[in-house]
Parts: C-alpha cells; sequence; structure tokens
C-alpha cells in the first residue's frame, strides 16, 4: 500500500494547488494521503470536498524551538477546529508575519530593500515563508536561482534564519495532542543532529506527548528508514512515512511511500484508522 503523510500545497510553501495534489495522489496510487502545510490547515480544508476513494488526513506541519534549533511537527488526524488548535495556528501565524519582518531588514542590511512587499505579493493568501523570499531575491534579479538565496541568505545559521519567534517544542506538540491528533517528530536526520543530542530530542519530545516519528522522509539514502524505525521502537513511537513533497524535481521526491516495510511495527496509519477520537478523515 502506497501512502504519504507528509505532503505541501500553495496555502504553505508547496507548488501544486490541493485539487492538483490530490489528482497526482491518485494517479500515484495513494491509498492514504495528508496534507501538512506549514502553520495552516488551509490546504487541507480546500481538499477535503475532492478527495473522493483517496483517504485524506487532516494534517499541519507547525514550527517550533527545542535547544536553539527550529524543529518541526506534524500533526495527523487533528480535530480542525480545536480552539487550542487554531489558537496556536494563529500564535504562528503572527510569528511568521515578525520573523518574516526581520529577515527582510537583514537583507535590506545587505542590499537588497523591498524584500517584505516582494515576498508578500509571491506569497498571496500562502503562509509567508523564506521560500518566498528566495523566490522574490531571483524575480528581482538579484540572484540566479533559489538554491543560491537559500545557500548565501536564508538557508541554516544565514542571515534569513530567524528561529526566536517560535513556540518550544512542548508547546506545540500539546496543541496536537489537544486536538486529538498524533504529533510527529518530522525529518529528524534534516536537523543533523548527533546520535545522542537526536536521543536528547525524542526524549523531550516523548514527554511532551510525541506520538511518533517520521522514518522515511522524501529522497533519503537506502538504509537510513531501519535505523530511524529502531530509534522509534525505543522510545515506544509509532512509525510514520512521508515524501515531504512540495514540488516536481528531477532530484527530489515523488508522491508515495510504501508502507509494507513498517507494517509490523506501530504505525501512524493503523492509528489514524481506529475508530476512537477525532481523527477520521472527514469534511470539517
Amino acid at each position: 500500500m502506497l501512502v504519504d503523510f507528509h505532503t505541501h500545497t500553495t496555502a504553505s510553501d508547496g507548488a501544486l494547488a490541493p485539487a492538483t495534489l490530490i489528482e497526482r495522489a491518485r494517479a500515484a496510487g495513494l491509498a492514504e494521503l495528508a496534507i501538512t502545510d506549514h502553520d495552516t490547515l488551509a490546504g487541507y480544508r480546500a481538499a477535503v470536498p475532492l478527495a473522493g476513494e483517496l483517504v485524506l488526513h487532516a494534517g499541519v506541519e507547525l514550527s517550533c524551538q527545542w535547544s536553539g534549533a527550529t524543529i518541526h511537527v506534524v500533526g495527523l488526524g487533528v480535530a480542525v477546529d480545536d480552539p487550542t488548535l487554531v489558537t496556536g495556528l494563529a500564535t504562528l501565524g503572527a510569528a511568521r508575519q515578525a520573523r518574516a519582518r526581520t529577515i527582510a531588514e537583514r537583507l535590506a542590511s545587505r542590499g537588497f530593500p523591498g524584500a517584505l512587499e516582494g515576498a508578500r505579493a509571491i506569497a498571496g493568501n500562502s503562509q509567508l515563508g523564506r521560500p518566498h523570499f528566495a523566490r522574490w531575491l531571483v524575480q528581482a534579479g538579484h540572484l540566479a536561482d533559489e538554491a543560491t538565496a537559500f545557500k548565501r541568505y536564508l538557508g541554516r545559521n544565514k542571515p534569513g534564519d530567524v528561529k526566536a519567534f517560535w513556540p518550544a517544542l512542548a508547546e506545540v506538540t500539546g496543541w496536537i495532542t489537544a486536538a486529538g491528533g498524533i504529533a510527529v517528530l518530522a525529518h529528524p536526520l534534516h536537523y543533523k543532529f548527533t546520535r545522542m543530542k537526536l536521543r536528547r530530542l525524542l526524549t523531550d519530545f516523548a514527554r511532551a506527548g510525541g506520538g511518533a516519528l517520521e522514518v522515511v522522509s522524501g529522497r533519503q539514502a537506502p538504509g537510513l528508514a531501519g535505523g530511524l524505525a529502531q530509534l522509534a521502537a525505543d522510545f515506544d513511537l509509532a512509525v510514520s512515512v512521508g515524501s515531504d513533497f512540495h514540488a516536481d524535481s528531477t532530484h527530489g521526491p515523488r508522491l508515495g511511500v510504501p508502507s509494507a516495510p513498517f507494517a509490523g511495527q506501530p504505525n501512524v496509519w493503523s492509528r489514524l484508522a481506529a475508530p476512537a477520537g477525532p481523527r477520521e478523515a472527514t469534511a470539517p
């Protein structure tokens, strides 16, 4: 069975509209899909009437802080109108706007004025993020491509890597569990932590109510999933898998991940299928 519990649409920083993503998922033969846009449920809400036979789960990818690093936690099967989650999303939306102003100020100090207005125009109704600044830098003729924008100005430890506005890991995890969802630590290898630091993160995550670890994320190297699945078992976490799909790319991930290799281990698709709790994939 092909599933995908980590995808993005134009509601955040993805390239495909929710309707197009649904069409792609059907064409790829997916049985289950979660739309997990950054800090917004708008993509999921737009896709609900279009899902048809495809099992669509409510999802969101939330930004937070832990030990000075930006961490992403995916919420799966959340009750979309839960007041705690709704308030949390509003908090993150305000944090994104504050962060965007700081990014723009830092870019202006390096000779790129007008970044905030330009990025907002590109983002439109989408959640404003660094990819929109990268796109503006290219469209304004300042840089040749978006990869260069991240390498020089927006990537890890660069001027546009602003972390201070995000809430704590435990707080964000609490929003998801309050909404009846499964909190999933997203792309754990993305943070480039030592094994000891990653285990400290998982200790804190599990204590905060975290329920799963993403053991497949994007186009990762073969052999890594097994080690991550064992790590999930060590911390009594279920496994989750996702493409982290944003856009069509020659070297990027494709939609859909086989679930069979992890069927014998506690996993999010089994928990999402359970009748108890507000995790059924229905319209809000």
